[in-house]
């Protein structure tokens, strides 16, 4: 049998990474299949579903109603750096860097915001961005483009503005500026997660901070984040953090893109502190 959802889908809860199983392996490890009354089935199924997505409704009526007729995918037109720097100017325009976090770490052009191509894309995208925004995309290979146009095309992303051709490379051999991002390993982390200038910021979702979290971390889910940043002190350093690096990596580029100076990205996140051993408070 085959999974009709991947791992990191919000279309329910803790979704396997297997791409496929037999009925008999299922019924011995999915606790799905457990046996229950109906009653009990249909709690234990709603209990710690995941919000989902801010596109999931848009496009339940998308799809409803019916999509405009495009004939084909379309194309991602190339742009040079130059050009990729004007369509910048429209305030309605975003940055999406598609890149690993850990070259986006590295270096990234300011305002851009580091959503990773990898199965978790389309997700986080819907989450993060405005149909009605036009886009601009960074990818680490050229290779890449028609997978990143294909997807944001299926979300609804009509306004498709271009990619940055040749990539980070053409961009600081013209030389554009260039914003780093700060990077710690969790043995960083826990070494100054009491420092007095430093935040903490655990962006995952409410159900995984409540089975634990890094000792006196905030909270906040990074697809609200953008709501709520009143209440962090634009003083600190703030260091993200979530269950591997990814929705980190997304909520420390939102900051910079606000106007916090000193954000520090976790690589590894929850996964590299609980195998490192490291200490977790429970509420």
């Amino acid at each position: 049998i085959y999974p009709c959802h991947g791992a990191g889908s919000s279309c329910g809860k803790s979704i396997g990474d297997r791409r496929q199983s037999t009925i008999g392996n299922e019924r011995v490890f999915n606790p799905a299949l457990k046996e229950r009354s109906e009653a009990e089935f249909v709690e234990w199924v709603m209990s710690e579903m995941p919000e989902p997505p801010r596109h999931y409704a848009r496009l339940k009526k998308v799809n409803a109603k019916g999509a405009p007729i495009m004939g084909c995918t379309p194309t991602l037109p190339p742009l040079t750096p130059t050009e990729f720097q004007q369509k910048m100017q429209d305030e309605n325009t975003v940055v999406i860097d598609t890149r690993s976090i850990l070259a986006f770490g590295g270096g990234h052009i300011p305002g851009a915001m580091n959503i990773a191509l990898r199965p978790e894309f389309p997700n986080w995208v819907g989450w993060m961005v405005k149909p009605e925004q036009s886009l601009l995309v960074v990818v680490e290979s050229e290779r890449d483009v028609k997978l990143v146009t294909e997807q944001l095309f299926r979300l609804g992303y009509d306004n498709l503005a271009g990619y940055l051709h040749d990539g980070m490379t053409s961009w600081q051999n013209t030389g554009l500026p260039l914003k780093h991002l700060g990077e710690w390993t969790v043995q960083e982390l826990n070494q100054h997660k009491d420092d007095a200038n430093v935040t903490v910021l655990d962006v995952r979702g409410d159900d995984e901070y409540q089975k634990g979290f890094v000792p006196g971390a905030k909270h906040l889910f990074v697809a609200h984040l953008e709501e709520h940043l009143d209440q962090l002190d634009r003083s600190q350093a703030i260091a993200t953090y979530c269950g591997s690096g990814y929705r980190a990596s997304i909520a420390a580029s939102l900051l910079q893109k606000h106007g916090f100076e000193n954000v520090i990205n976790v690589p590894g996140s929850w996964i590299a502190w609980k195998a490192a051993g490291l200490p977790v408070q429970q509420l």
